[in-house]
Formats: structure tokens, sequence, C-alpha cells
């Protein structure tokens, strides 16, 4: 009797609460549908003064006109090479910097993590001018890494994901307990084996999410790839290949809807792809 009078206690409030996870779950979820949506529909159901949530004759032509934009296959290419770029170095810096960070103990430890919490509060936007007066200057020295170069794109992008990744990275290094090391060592496993054989698999949840964080920071720019890709359009990324349907007289909104719906589906799929991992990771982060 007192377990069904404790389930009839919570059965409101877990009712109230589902309500509420829905209609969230709604508003998030329908500016993704209206873009979907207006992908599909011809040209005159978008730009209407009465919208209908629905469509009754669905459309390709908005998919042909970005398709058939020149370059449009290798701004993609672009866009994914500096993604997984980012991606890939982000997590073998910031997991070797957050094994550093909690394995060791040296001077200025305390003061390097605090420098790594204040990095993650500057805002973009103030470093925006800064950086890239320092690409000009890199450029003049290494050019594969200066402006209107990808090589510029994976270095900027990977300063601001580093903090938050070995931060995050940190709380599950520390999570390893030390005993597992000495133990590693006692059966004649040395300091490089035992971290990439045994630490780096135990860390993997942390590594999924710190992955997913960067590539959709790195996929979604715009900012940085409108300062810093200035003149050679070959190097250009997809975020920039949208402007090409804005116009201020006459915008294609029909093609900018598909192209952003093109340019969602990898984020989508990476994410499927990784969820699993990436709910225990976050789970992890907190507990860590």
């Amino acid at each position: 009797m007192a377990v069904m009078t404790a389930r009839r206690v919570r059965r409101p409030g877990r009712l109230v609460a589902e309500i509420i996870t829905v209609v969230v779950a709604g508003l998030v979820a329908f500016p993704l549908y209206w873009m979907v949506l207006s992908a599909f529909k011809p040209a005159g159901e978008i730009q209407t003064a009465n919208p209908k949530p629905w469509t009754l004759a669905p459309s390709l032509d908005s998919f042909e006109r970005v398709l058939t934009v020149s370059g449009f296959g290798r701004f993609f290419l672009n866009s994914l090479v500096v993604a997984l770029a980012v991606v890939v170095l982000s997590l073998l810096f910031s997991f070797l910097s957050a094994v550093a960070l909690t394995r060791f103990r040296f001077r200025g430890r305390t003061v390097l993590l605090v420098m790594i919490l204040v990095a993650q509060m500057v805002p973009v936007e103030a470093l925006t001018i800064p950086l890239f007066f320092l690409m000009r200057s890199i450029g003049a020295v290494a050019p594969e890494f200066g402006l209107n170069e990808l090589g510029s794109l994976v270095l900027v992008h990977l300063a601001f994901s580093l903090p938050f990744a070995i931060w995050m990275l940190r709380g599950f290094v520390a999570a390893v307990p030390v005993e597992l090391e000495e133990a590693a060592k006692l059966d004649g496993a040395s300091r490089m084996r035992f971290t990439w054989q045994i630490l780096f698999p135990l860390v993997a949840p942390g590594l999924v999410a710190v992955s997913v964080l960067a590539f959709i920071h790195a996929w979604n720019d715009f900012l940085f790839a409108k300062t810093f890709i200035i003149s050679k359009t070959e190097n250009q990324t997809l975020p920039q290949a949208i402007l090409v349907f804005f116009k201020p007289e006459d915008t294609d909104w029909g093609a900018m809807m598909a192209s952003s719906t093109l340019m969602t589906i990898p984020v989508l799929v990476f994410f499927v792809l990784v969820q699993r991992r990436l709910v225990s990771g976050m789970s992890g982060a907190v507990k860590g």
C-alpha cells in the first residue's frame, strides 16, 4: 500500500514533467522541421502571406539549384577537412594535456588551470580582429596557415576547442584510479603503454563528447570562415556557400533552406553514430 501511495503521489509530478519535456522538445525541433519543410516547398508556397506547416506538392527544385552551384562539392569537402582535422588534433592534444595536468605535479599547474578557465570566458567576437592580424603574421612565415588557407581555420578552431576539451577530459582522467597505473607498472607496462592501451580506452566516452562538440563548432562556423578566407574562393567553406543564394533584392529562400538541410545531415549522422557514448560522456563530465 505504501508503495502504491508513493506512486500515486509521484505520478502527477512526473506527468507534468513529461508534458513540459515534450513541449520544450517541440519548440526546439520546430525550426528544424520548418527548415526541412521549406526546402521541399515550391517557390510559391515559401513566400506567401499565409504559410502552412505542410505542403501538398513537395518539390526537389531547391536541392537541384543547390547541387548545381559551381564549387558546392568543394565547399562541402573544405568544411569536412577542417572539421575532421580539428576533431583529430583536439582529441590528441586535449588528451595528452589532461593526462599531464592530472598525473603530474609541476610548478604553475594551478595557474595553467585557471588560464584554461579564463580562455573559455573570452567572447569569440572580441578575439576575431586580433586573430586576423595574427594569422596574417603567421602567413608570412608559414603560408599554409595564413589568411585564405584552410590551415588558419584549423588553428583558430583548435585554439577555441582545446580549453573546454582539456577541462572536460581532466575529470575523466582523474576518475581513473592511480592504483590501476601502479598495477600496470608492476606488470611491466611503461607509462606510454599504460596511457595509450589502458587509459585512452577508459576515457573514450569523454573523447567522444569532445569530438562531437569540436566537430559541430568547426562545421557550423561562419564568422572565422568569413573573416580569414577573403579572396581565395576555392577555400571557402559550406556556410559561406549559402551566401550565394542570399541577395537583398531577390533571396532564394528555398535554396537557402535546402543548403542548410544538406549542411545539417553530416552533424546528425555523426551525432547518431556516437549518441550512446556522448550521453555517458556528458554524465561522466558532470561527475568528474
